[in-house]
């Protein structure tokens, strides 16, 4: 015979049901939607568009997502995420660790990290537990790539882990309503470019310091 305990456990798993794989697919139609569209026109898209080129009903998107602060947040969840593990992928296809650290830096390219920039302002929160969570293993990922590349002589020592950081955000970075059709054709051109400065031996004398990743916390 069960006890009380049990039976309230057993009630209140069936008013909790797991979601249906359709109403999965739509929330990650939708998730999909929205990275794209951010990323052409900026994080103030007409969520209605969004919906639309999920193709979901209005009503749909809000089932999910109750306002635009709860869908801008899945979406740096999500591209945060996928950056990790392109990470992890460069790690594990490359033996040489400059060629990783060189995997990643294209392939977070192309997760267009640098479309997270202009999400990151008005009444969004950054300090999100979950947020704040994956931001530290994206750069526990990184730190990682970093440090390999250096230890084997294949990356040059005045750099850190910000300067990789803010070159691939600033790189990648979409610029919505911009005078120049399809200028995203150089971003790789570019990032090899970039690639090519932080191999060993240097070739030249940086100015400044260092970026480090207290230097993005503290915005000095």
């Amino acid at each position: 015979m069960k006890t009380v305990a049990e039976t309230a456990a057993c009630a209140a798993g069936r008013r909790t049901p797991r979601p249906r794989a359709d109403a999965l697919r739509n929330r990650e139609r939708i998730v999909t939607a929205a990275r794209e569209m951010f990323v052409e026109f900026g994080p103030d898209v007409p969520l209605d568009e969004v919906a639309r080129r999920a193709g979901v009903g209005n009503a749909t998107l809000y089932r999910n997502f109750p306002d635009r602060a709860a869908l801008v947040h899945e979406v740096v969840l999500a591209v945060t995420s996928s950056t990790i593990d392109r990470a992890e992928e460069a790690v594990a296809a490359e033996s040489d660790p400059f060629a990783a650290l060189s995997r990643f830096v294209h392939a977070a390219a192309d997760e267009r990290i640098g479309a997270l920039c202009p999400m990151l302002s008005g009444g969004f929160d950054a300090d999100h537990s979950e947020l704040l969570a994956e931001r530290r293993r994206l750069e526990e990922a990184v730190e990682g790539l970093v440090a390999r590349a250096m230890s084997a002589g294949r990356l040059r020592t005045d750099i850190a882990v910000g300067d990789v950081l803010v070159a691939l955000s600033q790189l990648t970075r979409p610029l919505p309503g911009i005078a120049c059709p399809g200028i995203d054709r150089f971003t790789h051109r570019h990032l090899q470019l970039f690639l090519d400065g932080l191999e060993s031996p240097a070739r030249s004398v940086l100015p400044g310091s260092a970026a480090t990743l207290e230097d993005l916390r503290s915005g000095r």
